[in-house]
């Protein structure tokens, strides 16, 4: 194997200058033509840092439910999971964090790279409820760098394309993958079973 070690090495190889377009594009605001990107977009992942490494934690919820509080402040509602907090405990100890918007339908990407806290101010979370039930926190998201990135990694991967789709049959199921993983003491076809009523009951 050959480890690209050091700045001057990696440069040699991307010998090419980056087009105008490619750096022109980042700012540190949010534009008028950004914030109608993140206001399309249904799922965004979080990435973090913390103490014990790494985390990229998928978000989803209807479109537009990052908020745009203005050009360099997004707000994001941390709706109810597996109450892992791995991303709030990496927010509250390393602010640093980056996230990238997919649009369903459009190969345009949309990146964030800024700093955040984990806010539990009761006004903010009812602003962010659903059917009577406002999150349990909300991330806000101080803008440092924001730009949309080339569509190539979404063509080449087809990503919206139905043909492409994978059959969930196809794959482990969840229930699947905890039986293996526990030995049989979570998980199982029960889980797979009870697992849709159990979202419907707790998606907000």
């Amino acid at each position: 194997m050959t480890i690209v070690a050091t700045i001057e090495q990696l440069e040699a190889i991307y010998a090419a200058k980056p087009v105008p377009a490619s750096t022109v594009k980042e700012v540190a605001r949010i534009t008028p033509h950004y914030r109608a990107l993140i206001e399309a977009s249904p799922f965004v992942a979080l990435a973090t840092s913390g103490p014990e490494g790494l985390d990229c934690s998928p978000r989803g919820d209807t479109p537009g439910f990052v908020r745009v509080v203005d050009e360099t402040t997004l707000a994001l509602p941390d709706r109810r999971g597996n109450n892992r907090l791995d991303s709030l405990r990496n927010i509250v100890r390393d602010p640093r964090v980056a996230l990238l918007f997919l649009i369903p339908g459009s190969g345009t990407t949309f990146r964030v790279n800024g700093r955040a806290v984990v806010s539990a101010d009761p006004a903010l979370l009812a602003s962010f409820a659903v059917d009577r039930q406002p999150p349990r926190s909300v991330i806000v998201v101080s803008v440092e760098t924001a730009y949309f990135q080339c569509a190539r990694a979404v063509v080449r991967s087809e990503l919206w394309n139905p043909a492409r789709h994978v059959d969930p049959a196809a794959l482990p199921s969840p229930g699947q993958m905890l039986a293996a993983l526990s030995d049989g003491a979570v998980g199982g076809r029960a889980y797979d079973e009870e697992w849709p009523d159990r979202a419907a009951a707790t998606m907000w």
